[in-house]
């Protein structure tokens, strides 16, 4: 009942994001004021989404790589 890996790298990132809008526009206690790079609210909503598009771009490298170098 787990699902693939391949179904897993484009459904993380997915969620991740609509996480993120979700709680950027419904949320009423969405923290304001989080544009500025130099407050650490920006880089606390930056970290979960970067993570799983980090590993998602990874695996879309390893793999482009492996079909590369067998066909």
């Amino acid at each position: 009942l787990l699902p693939s890996l391949p179904t897993l790298t484009v459904l993380i990132p997915f969620l991740s994001l609509a996480g993120l809008f979700y709680s950027a526009s419904v949320d009423e206690t969405f923290p304001q004021g989080c544009t500025s790079t130099t407050s650490l609210c920006f880089y606390s909503l930056l970290l979960p989404v970067t993570v799983p598009v980090y590993v998602f771009f990874h695996l879309w490298t390893w793999m482009g790589i492996k079909l590369f170098r067998h066909n």
